[in-house]
């Protein structure tokens, strides 16, 4: 029977006798019936046919659905609206319309799910991604957010498929902790005590032994100390989970809760890190460069277009040269001194073009400089070791010189630093120390120190930050764009 279906049960053919409309537009088996289902894009055409687009997330692109005027007249398709949720029963044929292969000419359309028509808030035309932000519950349904998810996948399973294949085992961190990985002291508390009226101790400060940990606790911002632990014994380890930071800072690049990959590698020196860094960011880009090329070019028009207005200078690298980029340039090394000094010589810093102008050894390199070294000055991914001790963390290997830390960042292109690690201390006594100097209570990281004393060794791991890297492979300016939900200061809608 031809014709439209509404409210009818969407689901009277069996799952697996539908096929996703990525599978459909790569198929060559013409004349068959098939079924399919998906979100209505847009619908057009006259009193003797419509074509409707259809797109059910598996790929970017929309399969068009041909109803003619002999099975579907304009009042049967009144439903089928822009948002609308329908199946689709039809014959499979080649298309000659351009752009297309194979479209669906309709025998029986089911409408699953009407969209208010004059409410829907996602019509056929740009929208801003301020806008979509605000929506964020609809976004999934355009085009560029549908890639940014796919590749958000893609990137996700590599991590874990690149680790695996390495025969490095997946641990757990706990996203509750009573320790500060960072000592940068912004964290989120968690605490069951009443706000209005916390048990407090004799000198007015508030007891948290009467708290539910019975200690003071804080959402995580590293799973690296705990890594550490499994790598101590397991040998090779990585973490993926969420950490949150309090920062209330609201820029492009920064989040309240954003995603951390964290690999810790034992019997292993700064040198093995940076390998094995290096190794994996050019495993993930090759692996969604060969996966999500369809949504890359997408998303690479989207930034052509984004950016044709700006100046030559000023627009980004081409999104699909910047991958190779990566993938054909072996990681130049150098050290923070070298690095100080390439950029104290550079015409940017003499010329006073930079915003933070480079004027000493010791100070933390910011953004600008890091774009520099990559873009300008090696034109290659830089990988930058031997900080100064006072501006990294305190579980760094010390270097002999008593002044840096065998610590190391990767730079690329457009965002800077997408990678930080380091050597960890193993000598106890020297991690003592420093746990001290930096203002960290021994107590807290009690049993981080002891495996100092248990059959110690040289180990070393690397932070990747996912949004971070998300940004750097799709090509979108807005950490809060390449995360599903944002969580930022006065913020934690859907």
């Amino acid at each position: 029977m031809s014709g439209v279906l509404v409210n009818e049960d969407p689901f009277t053919q069996s799952i697996k006798e539908m096929k996703d409309i990525k599978q459909l537009l790569q198929s060559t088996d013409y004349d068959k019936q098939v079924s399919t289902k998906g979100w209505v894009r847009t619908k057009r055409g006259s009193k003797n046919v419509s074509f409707i687009a259809l797109n059910d997330g598996s790929t970017i692109k929309n399969i068009q659905v041909v109803a003619d005027a002999e099975n579907f007249s304009e009042e049967s398709l009144k439903d089928v609206t822009t948002g609308a949720a329908i199946l689709v029963t039809g014959k499979l044929v080649q298309s000659t319309g351009a752009g297309q292969t194979v479209e669906i000419v309709a025998e029986q359309i089911e409408v699953i799910g009407k969209a208010d028509a004059e409410k829907y808030p996602l019509q056929p035309k740009k929208h801003s991604l301020e806008f979509l932000r605000e929506i964020a519950h609809l976004r999934f349904r355009t085009n560029t957010f549908s890639a940014v998810a796919r590749i958000r996948h893609a990137v996700t399973f590599a991590i874990h498929k690149y680790f695996n294949d390495n025969g490095f085992y997946n641990i757990h961190s706990p996203i509750i902790t009573g320790s500060d990985a960072e000592g940068a002291g912004e964290m989120f508390r968690v605490t069951t005590l009443d706000p209005k009226k916390p048990p407090l101790n004799e000198d007015g400060s508030v007891n948290w032994k009467e708290d539910f940990f019975g200690k003071e606790t804080n959402l995580t911002v590293s799973g690296q100390l705990e890594a550490e632990l499994g790598a101590l014994a397991l040998s090779k380890v990585y973490t993926f989970g969420p950490t949150f930071r309090a920062e209330n800072s609201n820029t492009s690049r920064h989040l309240a809760e954003f995603w951390m990959i964290e690999p810790e590698i034992a019997f292993a020196d700064i040198n093995d890190d940076m390998d094995l860094a290096e190794d994996m960011l050019k495993y993930i880009v090759n692996y969604v460069m060969e996966h999500n090329l369809e949504d890359l070019e997408f998303l690479s028009q989207r930034q052509l277009d984004e950016e044709k207005s700006k100046p030559q200078h000023l627009r980004s690298m081409e999104l699909i040269e910047k991958l190779k980029f990566v993938l054909d340039n072996s990681f130049e090394r150098i050290t923070y001194t070298e690095a100080i000094d390439i950029l104290m010589n550079s015409k940017p810093n003499k010329n006073k073009k930079f915003a933070y102008l480079v004027d000493k050894w010791g100070i933390d390199l910011q953004s600008e400089h890091e774009r520099y070294l990559v873009e300008k000055h090696f034109k290659k991914p830089v990988i930058i070791t031997d900080y100064p001790k006072e501006i990294k963390a305190f579980y760094m290997k010390q270097n002999p010189d008593g002044k840096t830390v065998a610590a190391m960042d990767i730079l690329f292109p457009g965002i800077g630093e997408v990678v930080g690690g380091s050597q960890r201390e193993e000598d106890y006594e020297k991690l003592l120390t420093r746990v001290k100097e930096v203002g960290i209570e021994e107590e807290t990281v009690w049993w981080y120190l002891e495996t100092r004393q248990f059959g110690t060794v040289p180990h070393a791991g690397f932070g990747l930050g996912l949004e971070r890297l998300m940004m750097f492979v799709t090509g979108m300016s807005n950490v809060r764009d390449v995360i599903p939900f944002p969580r930022t200061p006065k913020s934690a809608e859907f």
